[in-house]
């Protein structure tokens, strides 16, 4: 504590107004004291390094390997994926597993390397351990993906938590993505990337870091192929990237580099080895298979901040349908509540919504609410006075309730480690379903707790359950939101067994994508803003979380005509497809920006409507799978270093590329387009891949293009599911993937595979047979046969 925080008291005080003001520089104040009381001073430390073999011991899938002065447990699952952990460390528990760990593969076995160390060999990857605890991933044709050199802990000298540092070699050709939600991603440039989940307490462009969703893991993709890594550690720590210098000379500097620092926790890390759909597949089982979304939440979602009231409500949607305009679902924010309190609803603003839900969903649009963590610390509060009876609430050293200042004022903020709170919380949903809503997005749940000075959140000696364990927030904060998130999936899945939750948060971690997704936050509005959308997207889907997108528009300020347009046409395209902004921003209504901009909006939302069978496919292919919706344009083809650099286009699965404009003025846009032909969905001209074209993106639409040979399930003229399948070049074949909307229950579709092929001068369109049994008939258009 020093000077300048008092100063920053007195801004506070002055910026907010004093009520308000005061409440933040007490609670910044309070958190100081508590963590000044509870957190012992780091002290004298002492360093080490695994040191020298002295013993080895195989078992079921790998072994241990023991030091002078640690061990190293590594083991192979039958899954593929592979696991090491320093210091006893093991797989359990952990928060981003879905269950329990996979069983060890029998076929891997620990045995020793003709350099000196040991190895473990499997189908997928090869482990080799130095004799000074040096960790090599080598691929099952012996070429090194990554070198974990031996690492470093910092142990204090009367205990407490050590702090490691873990420092990785790469191939000089290798590109880092992942690490969460990154606006200056997806690939990560050199630098160092925090990894605590932040509030930034305002809108945020690329430069800013980090944001909402901090994740130790990194997707690297090289020349002799693409790995994942996962540091499962839920502290505090950084990563610091640094991608290798080809053609640099001999030596150290032409390898790329990373190097991990925790403050605390274990030194355990999970590795895959494979094509990039095979890595998230591993990934998915072993953190879980994402949520279903219900197919309305595929569709075109509205809110705002600052509705106000039923009757504001009702103009937004009537202008939608008196404009023939697709609507989907109105999301509803903290101005709906009665005075600022979770739970609740200001029954002068909408009196009587149970029945305006009702009438919002006979014309096809459900009502989403958002749901924050804090609660309000006032006896006679229906959720405080419950949470305090359940033992629910984060507590200090000594036993208080931790106590911070959000919306509602002075609030508490519930226990999502501890299964009780859990329970009691999943249960406060019955009010919202009582109100009529059909979804919730979480927000504030960083922890979010205003200061005038320190970090926006809860102190990080407050006392958390850990699941029975016991610890503080240090350890418990990346992980909150995830447990909130589960606290409200499992809630609904009780109260509402018949129907899928529909649930999105703001932040999370690892294995969050198995209670829903998220959306960007307050992202700033302007061109920046707009390109930091598309990367946080790609980011998120390549740590496994395929259901994501942006606030269209941007959170804050007043988009151009132009901005909008582009930010509206690229969310067509994503798999939340949601306008937002905060109280005090312009309109983000499409007919605000004047009648040009509104037809070309018009056309968006109806190829939206269009594709949505391809949305429906895409997160059944998701659940299954892993692959996220929106992949990177070397998905397919990772050899490819020139499409590795490419962060302003996508792939939407494997059938659509689309190419948003993120210029102001621009109305044409160069794109590389990866190997095979490629069509433009508009004019079905022709393009060649395998290098840079020039494409036509007038301001009526962006460019999209489809594979040749591709199969994409649309929605026809009658409202039915039909096929639209793209030539394949002469001589060549392609095929697509279908899966058939069964509603917003937990019916398992049929996975149906057709192909496409020549036969005497005609495109045929067929159904694999196979498992699944025979199909019903399902229209087909065939495109690009003058292309």
């Amino acid at each position: 504590m020093n000077g300048r925080d008092l100063v920053r008291s007195v801004k506070a005080v002055g910026m907010v107004g004093t009520a308000r003001g005061l409440r933040t520089v007490r609670s910044s104040w309070r958190r100081w004291r508590t963590d000044a009381a509870g957190l012992a001073p780091r002290g004298a430390e002492r360093a080490r390094v695994p040191g020298t073999v002295t013993a080895v011991e195989p078992g079921p899938g790998g072994g241990v390997v023991r030091f002078a002065r640690s061990e190293l447990r590594v083991r192979v699952t039958t899954g593929g994926a592979v696991f090491w952990g320093w210091d006893g460390a093991g797989p359990e528990p952990s928060y981003a597993l879905s269950c329990r760990s996979p069983e060890p593969d029998p076929r891997a076995v620990l045995e020793p390397d003709k350099e000196g160390g040991w190895r473990v060999v499997s189908e997928r990857a090869t482990v080799v351990v130095s004799r000074h605890g040096a960790v090599e991933l080598r691929t099952p044709g012996g070429v090194m993906l990554r070198r974990d050199l031996p690492p470093r802990w910092w142990e204090p000298v009367e205990g407490g938590a050590a702090r490691w540092v873990q420092r990785s070699e790469v191939a000089a050709d290798a590109r880092f993505f992942g690490l969460g939600g990154r606006a200056g991603g997806p690939r990560l440039r050199n630098g160092t990337y925090r990894l605590w989940n932040t509030d930034p307490g305002g809108s945020f462009g690329p430069e800013d870091d980090p944001l909402y969703i901090t994740m130790p893991v990194q997707m690297v993709v090289a020349d002799a192929g693409a790995h994942l890594v996962f540091h499962d550690n839920s502290w505090e720590g950084s990563v610091h990237v640094h991608e290798g210098e080809e053609g640099a000379g001999s030596g150290h500097d032409r390898t790329g580099s990373c190097e991990v620092r925790m403050d605390g926790g274990p030194l355990r890390c999970w590795a895959m080895v494979g094509t990039p759909a095979r890595v998230l597949h591993t990934w998915a089982s072993l953190t879980g298979p994402p949520a279903l979304p219900p197919s309305w939440a595929l569709g075109h979602h509205h809110a705002r901040w600052g509705f106000g009231s039923e009757q504001e409500v009702r103009r937004i949607v009537a202008g939608y349908q008196e404009r023939g305009l697709p609507l989907d679902a109105v999301h509803l924010d903290i101005d709906h509540y009665e005075a600022h309190q979770v739970f609740t609803v200001d029954k002068e603003r909408f009196p009587k919504l149970p029945q305006f839900a009702d009438e919002l969903r006979r014309d096809g649009i459900r009502l989403v609410s958002i749901v924050d963590p804090a609660v309000k610390a006032e006896p006679g509060v229906e959720v405080y006075d419950s949470g305090t009876a359940a033992d629910a609430f984060v507590r200090d050293g000594a036993g208080r309730a931790v106590r911070g200042v959000v919306w509602p004022g002075e609030a508490v903020y519930p226990d999502f480690t501890d299964p009780r709170a859990r329970e009691w919380w999943g249960r406060l949903y019955e009010e919202r379903i009582d109100q009529g809503f059909a979804g919730f997005w979480h927000d504030m749940n960083e922890p979010v707790s205003f200061a005038a000075f320190g970090e926006a959140t809860l102190p990080r000696s407050a006392r958390h359950s850990l699941e029975g364990r016991g610890g503080d927030h240090r350890e418990a904060h990346n992980v909150y939101g995830l447990a909130m998130a589960r606290a409200g999936y499992e809630g609904l899945r009780e109260l509402h067994p018949e129907e899928r939750p529909f649930l999105f948060s703001r932040s999370g971690w690892v294995g969050m994508q198995r209670y829903g997704g998220t959306w960007s936050g307050d992202v700033s509005t302007g061109w920046p803003g707009l390109r930091a959308s598309l990367s946080l997207v790609l980011g998120l889907g390549l740590c496994g979380v395929p259901y994501s997108g942006p606030d269209v528009g941007g959170f804050d300020g007043s988009p151009s005509p132009e901005l909008y347009l582009r930010w509206f046409q690229l969310g067509a395209y994503l798999p939340l497809f949601r306008t937002h902004a905060a109280i005090e921003a312009g309109r983000r209504e499409p007919w605000a920006f004047g009648d040009e901009v509104l037809e070309h909006a018009r056309v968006a939302l109806v190829e939206r409507r269009r594709l949505l069978p391809y949305f429906v496919t895409l997160a059944h292919l998701a659940r299954r799978t892993g692959a996220p919706y929106v992949r990177p344009l070397w998905w397919a083809t990772p050899e490819d270093r020139g499409l590795r650099d490419c962060q302003d286009a996508f792939l939407l699965g494997d059938s659509l590329l689309v190419a948003p404009v993120m210029e102001s003025g621009a109305v044409r846009r160069s794109v590389r387009l990866p190997r095979g032909r490629w069509y433009d969905t508009v004019t079905g001209k022709a393009y060649e891949g395998g290098g840079q074209v020039l494409v036509d993106a007038p301001l009526s639409r962006i460019p999209v293009l489809a594979r040749a040979g591709t199969v994409v399930p649309v929605r026809g003229h009658d409202g039915g599911l039909e096929l639209e399948a793209w030539a394949p070049a002469q001589g060549r074949t392609g095929g697509g993937l279908v899966v058939a909307d069964t509603g917003d229950g937990w019916t398992e579709a049929p996975l149906e595979r057709f192909t496409t092929r020549w036969s005497e001068g005609r495109v045929v369109v067929e159904r694999d047979g196979g498992e699944d049994g025979p199909a019903p008939g399902r229209p087909v258009r065939v495109r690009g046969l003058g292309g």
